[in-house]
């Protein structure tokens, strides 16, 4: 029986990077997966065991609409990753970062795990599910003008162990934690951006599939409530100017 078998998954931001690694690795491990992104779905592409559904994650009616049109279409929900997201970690210097652009950040990646959760509860406490959260080793480290993407992934690891400790024993939640991840491939990348690596690469989408079905499956039955880091290493590596 393979990790996931015949589960039904959820999978924000699914269509492209890390999020389409994620859906395809729970499909691939047995799951029926439904995606949800801003983009509408792909024109003429039927993937066996999937649902394409176009959602704004930030607004409530709207995920409303699609944990209901996922129930209808699974019958259940067994796993929810929370991966949509801003990608872009920056944004301006902070005499000159608007408001608008601050809101935006946070209601797509805290707000939406957030909503999300709130209304996939219900069904995941039938099924004994779990929840898991995409951050980002931004929640510990930063560079220059990333205000609103930092606040939202810090935002993000101390919501997943609150939920963890309102939902449980019944519903488990986690998660992960990526570092440098090459989501377009690696044709722009350079030796050193590779050789920095404790593990002597830069990090791949199917890298953050293969934790995430572990943390969606029995195997990872014992944790919940940890933000686990994928980086290469890189947060445990003391870096000074030469």
């Amino acid at each position: 029986m393979k990790r996931v078998d015949a589960r039904v998954a959820i999978v924000t931001g699914g269509r492209h990077g890390i999020g389409a690694a994620i859906a395809q690795r729970l499909r691939d491990d047995g799951a029926r997966v439904a995606v949800l992104d801003r983009e509408p779905p792909p024109r003429g592409r039927r993937v066996r065991n999937a649902l394409y559904l176009e959602c704004d994650v930030s607004d409530e009616s709207a995920v409303e609409d699609a944990v209901r049109d996922v129930v209808r279409w699974g019958r259940r929900i067994d796993v929810l990753v929370n991966n949509a997201g801003v990608a872009d970690p920056h944004a301006a210097p902070p005499g000159s970062l608007t408001l608008e652009a601050w809101r935006r950040v946070l209601d797509v990646n805290l707000t939406g795990p957030f909503l999300l959760s709130k209304h996939a509860v219900p069904h995941l406490r039938r099924a004994k599910g779990t929840i898991l959260n995409i951050a980002s080793t931004r929640a510990w480290m930063s560079e220059p003008d990333t205000l609103a993407y930092a606040a939202s992934k810090g935002g993000l690891v101390a919501l997943t162990h609150a939920l963890a400790i309102s939902l449980g024993p019944k519903i488990r939640v986690n998660g992960v934690a990526p570092g440098w991840i090459a989501t377009k491939g690696n044709a722009s990348l350079r030796r050193i951006d590779h050789a920095q690596h404790p593990v002597g690469r830069v990090g791949r989408p199917e890298d953050v599939a293969g934790l995430v079905a572990w943390l969606a499956s029995a195997e990872s039955g014992f944790m919940t409530g940890q933000t686990l880091v994928i980086d290469g290493g890189m947060t445990r590596k003391m870096i000074y100017a030469a």
